[in-house]
């Protein structure tokens, strides 16, 4: 099947590059292919494309020459041509052996798979020093095995046509290619590494400190940045675009019984995310495999809300925190029917409904926060000796101080204590009534 797209929300612009996009139809999965080129259609326009006509082919199989048939290849030249599209953007991965024979069936055309069109939108978007060490590293990864026969124009130049030597000029440029991207990637998983240390320092100054620490986890556009926002006034950036940021963002947040706990905003996840850029945000994804909780934010509205849970699920897995307590927040509620919105809590009874854009339901999610930070701590009752002022000190600053009195032997405190730093307090422990000291 083929055909143009439907005429998207954004007006074209032309000066901007056309595409035509291919699918492939395996009549399996969660994801029907006119959603994931629906999906495909909203990356290409976050990275500067617009999509002027699609086809999708029903294959058991990918091809393992072309992926696709040479015949529905033959159809998407064409197109191109009919669309005067000068991109052809493939909504699954390609080896590069399939790349190199694709570019061959549809000449004078930019062949891009899913992977390396999420890697050129994550390098727009890359900002920190990080982000961009993070995204440079699987931009070369992915490139590396594609770069054999870059250069074989060189070498045909050098020998007119005919067979020749079998090391040449073109095969010196690739080998020295491929010394400079290998020597490229292992300076910067170096410098990730350094950066990834400095990190995991300030991971373990935040886990030492008691504070109960919350990861935003969710699919790319759920709705997190807004939520962050809402939640603590920040301002970190939020659109409606596709992984329209990317670094970690880590905010306190004063809950209602007077604790503080982070948040920690982290890139977005989309179906089919690139192993390579798992890897490769390693070190930021980190802070979600240690946080006291993951708040699940997703977008309700969307009418793959619960394959986009699953693509979340499998992106956890991999980085080893789907058995995190979670915490699912039901976004964009505003832009449901009632009607809905209560088949989605009795659907899920333990989540939160809340739209983050207009503030509905913040104050219950807040409740629920300070639910969950009260699970992971302990009430005690301590008496703290004068000359340990300090403890006093921290005490406020790290668990949360129910009440305080002055007593002739020292600082009576009832605390709400992180079980991390109960330790500190064991030897200051009395019973309730005051009378009983352990």
């Amino acid at each position: 099947m083929s055909g143009r797209s439907r005429p998207p929300e954004w007006e074209r612009d032309d000066s901007r590059p056309r595409a035509v996009l291919v699918g492939v139809d395996r009549g399996a999965g969660e994801w029907p292919v006119e959603e994931s080129l629906a999906e495909l259609e909203r990356l290409a326009h976050t990275a500067g494309i617009d999509v002027v006509a699609s086809v999708n082919q029903r294959l058991d199989k990918a091809n393992p020459r072309t992926f696709i048939g040479t015949g529905k290849a033959e159809e998407v030249l064409a197109l191109t041509r009919e669309t005067g599209s000068s991109v052809v953007v493939f909504d699954d991965d390609l080896t590069p052996r399939q790349q190199a024979n694709i570019e061959s069936l549809i000449p004078e055309t930019r062949i891009v798979d899913r992977t390396g069109l999420i890697l050129d939108i994550f390098a727009m978007h890359a900002v920190s020093r990080e982000g961009k060490l993070q995204v440079e590293l699987a931009q070369l990864e992915y490139l590396l095995p594609r770069l054999r026969g870059m250069w074989g124009h060189l070498e045909r130049e050098r020998l007119g046509g005919g067979r020749g030597a079998r090391f040449g000029a073109g095969e010196s440029q690739l080998e020295t290619d491929r010394r400079l991207a290998r020597k490229r990637i292992s300076d910067l998983k170096r410098e990730l590494r350094h950066v990834a240390s400095a990190r995991a320092t300030q991971r373990k100054a935040r886990s030492e400190s008691g504070v109960f620490r919350v990861a935003l986890v969710g699919y790319t556009n759920a709705g997190k940045s807004t939520l962050l926002n809402a939640l603590t006034g920040a301002e970190a950036l939020a659109y409606d675009m596709l992984f329209a940021t990317l670094d970690s963002t880590t905010r306190r947040l004063a809950l209602p019984d007077g604790r503080d706990i982070t948040l920690t905003d982290t890139v977005g996840f989309i179906n089919k995310l690139p192993h390579g850029l798992v890897e490769a945000f390693k070190s930021t994804l980190d802070e979600v495999g240690e946080a006291d909780l993951l708040m699940h934010v997703v977008d309700a509205s969307h009418p793959q809300a619960e394959a986009q849970m699953a693509a979340v699920d499998v992106v956890l897995a991999e980085i080893g925190a789907i058995t995190r307590p979670r915490l699912l927040v039901l976004n964009k509620a505003d832009r449901l029917e009632r009607a809905d919105r209560d088949a989605l809590q009795r659907r899920w009874p333990d989540a939160v409904v809340i739209s983050a854009q207009q503030g509905s339901g913040i104050d219950t999610l807040l409740e629920r926060l300070a639910r969950e930070a009260t699970r992971a701590s302990r009430t005690m009752t301590v008496l703290i000796p004068y000359t340990h002022g300090e403890l006093v000190t921290a005490a406020h600053e790290d668990a949360h101080v129910a009440s305080e009195r002055h007593t002739a032997e020292g600082t009576l405190l009832v605390l709400q204590v992180p079980d991390v730093l109960a330790p500190r307090f064991e030897p200051y422990e009395i019973a309730e009534d005051g009378d009983t000291p352990h």
